[in-house]
């Protein structure tokens, strides 16, 4: 990893970095609770500078993970990198792109699983519904064999998703 410090002295992280993706490893967001979603996600946080609010991070949604309806305090961009986001009608692959704010957004579904890279301008605690996971039906079927043997795992004649408890 290259490092580069220097910039005003306004408080804000100049540092330059170039990092290669093997360099940081994946955290369970369940051990570091930035995002504060119900078990699975991974992350790879690649940049945070807490005066300014802003982190940049790569998320691993599981095979048949499903991301509540939420809010949050920070905007966010995502950008798919592998694998597909389903969310508001759309069937996301690599290169496509989500923005979103303090205004409800979700469910989303990774029904092969998904791989996102991030940036929050905020705090990114996912404030979500518990009750309404909980009733929240599949729309997305899997395509690939991953993501089949996890919809398989999932109780038989059921599109519904675990019960998870709230942060």
């Amino acid at each position: 990893m290259a490092l580069q410090s220097g910039g005003p002295s306004d408080g804000y992280d100049h540092t330059f970095r170039a990092i290669h993706d093997h360099e940081v490893e994946w955290e369970s967001d369940d051990v570091r609770g930035l995002l504060k979603l119900p078990p699975g996600v991974k992350v790879k946080v690649l940049n945070y500078d807490p005066v300014m609010k802003r982190i940049d991070m790569k998320q691993q949604f599981p095979p048949g993970y499903v991301e509540p309806e939420h809010t949050h305090t920070s905007w966010h961009s995502i950008l798919v990198t592998k694998g597909r986001m389903c969310v508001a009608g759309k069937d996301l692959r690599p290169g496509d792109y989500v923005f979103g704010w303090d205004v409800p957004h979700g469910p989303y579904e990774y029904p092969d699983g998904c791989e996102v890279f991030i940036v929050y301008m905020g705090d990114p605690s996912h404030v979500w519904d518990p009750e309404r996971l909980q009733h929240h039906e599949k729309q997305w079927r899997p395509e690939t064999d991953t993501g089949r043997r996890a919809a398989a795992q999932d109780s038989p004649n059921s599109t519904t998703v675990p019960t998870f408890a709230a942060p």
